[in-house]
């Protein structure tokens, strides 16, 4: 059976990249326009068995709409991965840096450029994606004008790398959740990522992370967003590391639903582990 996986944006974006790095290069993917889109295909689509969604970056933080989603569907997380993120310099054939005046890309990316783009005096303008940019270029060449886009995205629409890894900063990672309909199944290293609100009384929040500290349980994120239809009573989007099959999670899951107004899980997988390992992706 062929893999396929949906993804938000077109091919050559970091999520397309992303998907290449998980599963090679002989996997097939589904572009989508939103990332709304990529849930109605694994819904809808038959081909569609995966889903990939943005969720964090190290520089931006995370991405809101992606938690909101995932808190609203009933798909369970499959497993983590993390891009380290090159940004690339592309252009027509036979540019050269010096004769560029202007550089198009999606804002985020022509911030963690910025340094380079200051000391060539390259004039940034915002675009819609970065892959897009790479494209909308090769199809309407633009004198003096250049692209910042992954190396990928300039091999398929046949521009030229005038520069590579020119972000300001090299350690920026992205991290998406790969989503599909069943649980996957136990790996050496997994972790559980949950959302629950608390109740509203003092130390509530206290009394729910204390299941985790009890049983030596490591969180590896906690992060609040305000909870949709209910002002002021926020919702906690938490990883852990363990799966939820060990006897020790299920002990704490048991405690939190006592304590908690509200507790969903999103799915135990096998993960990326953090520190040295990360550098090394």
């Amino acid at each position: 059976m062929k893999t396929v996986v949906a993804f938000q944006g077109i091919e050559g974006a970091n999520s397309d990249l992303a998907i290449r790095q998980h599963f090679g290069d002989k996997v097939e993917v589904f572009p989508c326009r939103n990332l709304e889109d990529v849930f109605s295909a694994i819904r809808r689509n038959h081909d569609v068995v995966y889903g990939l969604l943005p969720v964090e970056n190290v520089q931006a933080g995370a991405v809101t709409q992606a938690y909101e989603l995932l808190m609203d569907s009933d798909f369970r997380i499959q497993a983590d991965v993390v891009l380290h993120v090159r940004h690339a310099l592309l252009a027509a054939p036979g540019s050269k840096v010096a004769d560029l005046k202007r550089v198009r890309s999606h804002p985020h990316a022509l911030a963690q450029c910025d340094r380079f783009l200051r000391r060539n005096s390259l004039v940034p303008v915002p675009w819609y994606d970065t892959a897009g940019s790479a494209k909308d270029l090769a199809e309407e060449p633009e004198k003096g004008t250049a692209a910042i886009a992954s190396g990928l995205a300039g091999e398929l629409y046949g521009l030229e790398v005038l520069e590579s890894n020119i972000e300001d900063i090299e350690f920026n990672y992205t991290r998406f959740f790969l989503l599909g309909h069943d649980d996957p199944p136990m790996a050496e290293y997994n972790k559980t990522s949950i959302v629950f609100a608390t109740r509203q009384r003092p130390a509530a929040l206290y009394d729910c992370l204390g299941e985790f500290a009890r049983r030596d349980i490591n969180l590896t994120k906690i992060e609040s967003r305000p909870r949709p239809n209910r002002p002021w009573e926020p919702v906690f989007y938490l990883d852990f590391e363990g799966h939820w099959q060990e006897p020790h999670v299920q002990e704490m899951m048991a405690g939190l639903l006592q304590r908690a107004s509200f507790v969903k899980s999103l799915g135990s997988y096998p993960a990326v582990r953090t520190g040295m390992q990360l550098v090394g992706i």
